[in-house]
């Protein structure tokens, strides 16, 4: 072999970048694994309203383990997002000694009423949270959150023009929809069908909302969507009997 210069001189090349790779990953676990690359700060951006520093603290506190190369980024992220009102967090390394952290915060939407007091955010996604101030009421089977958050925008955007909002929407075990609007109007609108679905329903109703309830010499308590070609209602004070034989009105 060594009477050939091209394999000799292949050969020691392949030696030389053994070798180097070889000093390479002995020095770079050599990095990872020496306290002189520790980690001095982790560095917070995103707008926080509900993210409090202590949380954070507590939240990391003798939990971080590691240093610059080989701490866990993984392990730190769920750590943050552990922290009460952070949705998500990105986490990636600063040199020579810090760790940059962007949270996004949930955005609350809505309450969500159920064995826990809860809140639905923005994505219809339920976290733990307290907030100050009035917000709507979501309620339904699990798992529907997504879709009636998806709802209540619709019913929200169809109400704007007539000046109501949605203040509780609730799916039924049985998977019926109901409204509770800021006046006080409760709306029963009943079952999706391939056919005749409970939003369009809605539209119908608020189409001729200002014609027709705001006429009449008493407001309405109580609306029935579940008829094809119209709606029965309750008047204020009516007695609870009357659902039985609800006044009738065509849409």
């Amino acid at each position: 072999m060594w009477n050939n210069p091209r394999l000799a001189n292949a050969t020691a090349t392949l030696l030389y970048v053994t070798a180097f790779g070889l000093a390479g990953y002995g020095a770079a676990r050599y990095a990872a694994e020496s306290p002189a690359f520790p980690l001095k700060s982790i560095v917070v951006e995103g707008e926080l309203r509900h993210v409090a520093r202590g949380d954070i603290v507590r939240a990391l506190q003798g939990r971080v383990s590691g240093g610059f190369f080989n701490v866990d980024l993984a392990t730190v992220r769920a750590l943050f997002e552990s922290v009460p009102w952070v949705r998500r967090a990105e986490v990636r390394r600063g040199w020579p000694d810090r760790l940059d952290v962007r949270i996004e915060e949930h955005v609350a939407l809505a309450r969500w009423q159920g064995r826990e007091p809860r809140l639905v955010n923005t994505h219809g996604e339920i976290f733990s949270g307290r907030i100050d101030g009035a917000l709507p009421a979501f309620a339904g089977p699990a798992g529907s959150e997504g879709e009636i958050a998806r709802l209540y925008a619709a019913f929200r955007e169809l109400l704007a023009p007539i000046g109501l909002e949605p203040r509780r929407v609730q799916l039924s075990p049985r998977l019926a929809w109901q409204l509770e609007l800021s006046n006080g109007l409760k709306v029963q609108l009943g079952r999706d069908t391939d056919k005749d679905r409970a939003d369009e329903r809605f539209a119908k109703f608020v189409a001729v909302y200002s014609q027709t309830l705001r006429k009449l010499p008493r407001s309405p308590d109580y609306v029935d969507l579940r008829y094809p070609n119209g709606f029965a209602l309750r008047l204020r004070g009516a007695p609870t009997s009357g659902l039985r034989n609800p006044e009738r009105e065509r849409v």
